[in-house]
C-alpha cells in the first residue's frame, strides 16, 4: 500500500488550543475518514501525524500553527490558496493566527472539503508516480506495484 502523509501542527498551551485549531482538528478527522474509504480501493493508506507547537515556537512563527502539510507540501499549494492572518483568542494572545483564502473566501478553520480536495490531488500524484515506477507492466496490471 502507498501512504499519503498528512501532517497537522497547532499551538498547544497548558493543554488547550484555540477554537480555530480545535475546529480544524474535527474537520481533519472527518476528511481522513472520507479519504480512507475513498482511497483504500486504490491502494492508498492515509497516515495522519498531529504535532504540537510550543508557545515559544508560536511566538517566533505564528503562521506555522494550524498548518496542514500533505506529502510535505502546504495545503494551500495543493488548492491554490493564500495564507493570511487574523486575531484569534486568549490561547494565542495578541498574536494573529493563520488563515487560508481560496477563491476569495477566507477560512480560519480549514474545512474538510478543502482538505479532501488537496489530498485527492496529492493521491493523483502518488498514482502517477507509481505508473512511472520501476515495476514491470505485468506487476502494474495486477495492482501490486512496488
Amino acid at each position: 500500500m502507498n501512504k499519503l502523509n498528512i501532517r497537522w501542527q497547532r499551538l498547544i498551551f497548558e493543554g488547550d488550543t484555540c477554537p480555530r485549531c480545535g475546529g480544524t482538528e474535527q474537520e481533519l478527522e472527518n476528511a481522513v475518514a472520507t479519504l480512507q474509504q475513498s482511497l483504500r480501493p486504490l491502494g492508498i493508506e492515509i497516515e495522519l501525524d498531529k504535532q504540537k507547537i510550543s508557545v515559544e515556537e508560536f511566538k517566533k512563527e505564528p503562521l506555522k500553527s494550524n498548518m496542514i502539510y500533505i506529502e510535505d507540501k502546504p495545503i494551500e499549494k495543493w488548492i491554490g490558496g493564500e495564507v493570511g492572518q487574523s486575531q484569534c483568542c486568549d490561547v494565542c494572545g495578541p498574536t494573529d493566527c493563520r488563515t487560508i483564502s481560496v477563491d476569495g473566501k477566507r477560512y480560519e478553520t480549514i474545512p474538510s472539503d478543502l482538505i479532501v480536495k488537496a489530498c485527492l490531488r496529492a493521491a493523483s500524484d502518488l498514482i502517477k508516480n507509481n505508473e512511472n515506477s520501476c515495476c514491470d507492466k505485468e506487476t502494474k496490471n495486477n495492482l501490486s506495484c512496488c
